[in-house]
C-alpha cells in the first residue's frame, strides 16, 4: 500500500462510523467531489461511497425450511402457490427459484406467454406478509411416514427463510437490439424488428461493481443492502468473468463480474423485492442491492468517481447473434447516451429504454449512506475478495 499517499483500513473507517465522524457520499455525489478536489483530496475527506442497483436478476431465489409436520414428512415434491420449489435437499428444506413458473402456466403455448406468476412473485408475496399455500408430497419412510402435508403459511411461519442468489449485480451488461424482421420476446424485454428500439440494464454510474472494477474491496463477508434489509456477499456469482475487454480507465465493456449474495428474507421489503413477468420469456425477480465501498486510498476515490460518460455497453443483436452464440458486439454506446432515451446506430435514431430503475438505485444508495452515517451499519471486511486478474492481464481498448 506504500505507493498511495492516502492509506486507510476497514477498521479505521468503522471507528469513524462508530464515533459519528465518518464522511459518506453516494457514487453519484462522488463524481463531483473527485472532480472538484482531485482523487487524493477526495480520498482524504471521503471515507465511504455507497452504490445501488435495482433490476431483474434471474439467478435469485429463496432457501426455505417449512418445519416438521406431525407425523413427519420427507418431501420429495414441494409447491408454494402452485410454483414448484426444489426439494432434493433434506426433509423439509427447499429452494424456490425466482424463474420457476406455476405448474398450470401455459408457458409459450399461446405465444407470447404472459408468465403472470412464478417464484419471484411468491417471494414478493412472502415479504409482503401474505399467506401462501404450501403443499409437500412424499413417498414415505419409516422415520418420515407422512405422504402429504398442506398448510397456509406466512413468512413468519417458516423457521428459516433466506434470500440466496447465485448471480446478482452484473458488472455492466449488453444493450440489446433486434436486427431481424420480426418482433422478439427476450429476457431483455420486447425488441422490435429492424433495430427500432434498444433495451439496456444496470444502473450505470451507481452500479456496485462498476465502482470497484477490480474488486479491491468486495468479497466474502462484504455487508450490503439486500432487498431492503442487510445481507452479505458470499463470493463471486456464477458466470463471473473478470477477464473481459476494458476501456483505458479499467471499466469493463460488457458483462464481467457478478455477486453471490445471502440475507434474511424476514427483514426484507416488497419495495426492493418484486416479482417480474417478461412477456414471451418467463418469470423473474427485481432485486435491490447496495454495496458500500470504502475509500482506502486515492485509487478507490478514482474508481468510485466513474460516470456514465465513462461506461460503455456493448450493442448486441438478440435477433440472431445472441441466440446462436455468434457474432461480436455491433458497437458500443455510453450510458450517458442511453439515458437520453435515444441513440445513434448505423445512421438511424433508435429509442432506448432501461430495464433497471436508476431512481430506485439512487434511493438504495441514499438509504445505505444514511444507515452508515447514523452508525447503524458497519462495513464488513471481506475475508477473500472476488477473483480478479492484475491490471495488465486484461485486453485494453487501444
Amino acid at each position: 500500500m506504500g505507493e498511495f499517499k492516502i492509506n486507510k483500513t476497514f477498521g479505521e473507517i468503522n471507528k469513524k462510523i462508530q464515533d459519528g465522524s465518518v464522511v459518506v457520499l453516494t457514487a453519484e455525489e462522488m463524481i463531483g467531489a473527485t472532480k472538484e478536489l482531485g482523487p487524493i483530496e477526495a480520498a482524504r475527506k471521503v471515507d465511504v461511497v455507497t452504490t445501488g442497483t435495482f433490476g431483474i436478476m434471474c439467478s435469485s431465489g429463496a432457501f426455505l425450511n417449512f418445519g416438521h409436520s406431525k407425523p413427519r414428512i420427507k418431501a420429495n415434491k414441494v409447491f408454494i402457490n402452485g410454483v414448484e420449489a426444489y426439494a432434493g435437499i433434506a426433509a423439509v428444506d427447499c429452494y424456490l427459484g425466482a424463474a420457476q413458473t406455476r405448474e398450470d402456466d401455459p408457458l409459450n403455448k399461446v405465444f407470447p406467454g404472459r408468465f403472470r406468476y412464478g417464484g419471484g412473485h411468491v417471494i414478493e408475496d412472502l415479504v409482503s406478509g401474505k399467506q401462501v399455500r404450501l403443499e409437500a408430497l412424499a413417498y414415505g419412510t419409516d422415520c418420515y411416514p407422512n405422504l402429504r402435508h398442506e398448510a397456509l403459511m406466512a413468512l413468519k411461519d417458516f423457521p428459516d427463510a433466506w434470500l440466496l442468489n447465485p448471480r446478482n449485480g452484473y458488472q455492466n451488461y449488453n444493450c440489446a437490439v433486434n436486427l431481424s424482421k420480426k418482433t422478439i420476446y427476450t429476457y431483455m424485454g420486447v425488441l422490435r424488428p429492424d433495430c427500432t428500439n434498444a433495451n439496456y440494464s444496470t444502473s450505470g454510474q451507481l452500479s456496485p461493481l462498476l465502482n470497484d472494477p477490480f474488486y479491491r474491496t468486495i468479497g466474502l463477508g462484504t455487508r450490503i443492502f439486500l432487498g431492503g434489509g442487510v445481507g452479505y456477499v458470499i463470493g463471486n456469482g456464477t458466470q463471473h468473468n473478470p477477464n473481459v475487454k476494458r476501456s483505458e480507465n479499467g471499466v469493463v465493456m460488457g458483462g464481467a463480474g457478478t455477486l453471490s449474495v445471502k440475507g434474511d428474507l424476514k427483514h426484507m421489503s416488497p419495495k426492493y423485492l418484486r416479482g417480474a413477468s417478461l412477456t414471451g420469456y418467463g418469470c423473474s425477480l427485481n432485486v435491490g442491492i447496495g454495496v458500500p465501498i470504502p475509500i482506502l486510498n486515492e485509487e478507490m476515490a478514482m474508481f468510485t468517481s466513474v460516470s456514465d460518460d465513462d461506461i460503455l455497453a456493448p450493442i448486441v443483436d438478440y435477433g440472431l447473434d445472441y441466440p446462436q452464440g455468434t457474432g461480436a458486439p455491433l458497437g458500443y454506446v455510453s450510458y450517458t447516451q442511453l439515458k437520453t432515451g435515444e441513440m445513434d446506430f448505423n445512421g438511424q435514431k433508435v429509442t432506448t429504454s432501461p430495464l433497471a430503475s436508476y431512481s430506485t438505485a439512487l434511493e438504495i444508495a441514499v438509504i445505505l449512506r444514511d444507515w452508515i452515517k447514523s452508525g447503524r451499519f458497519l462495513l464488513g471486511e471481506p475475508q477473500d475478495t472476488l477473483p480478479s486478474e492484475p491490471f495488465g492481464g486484461f485486453e485494453m481498448l487501444k
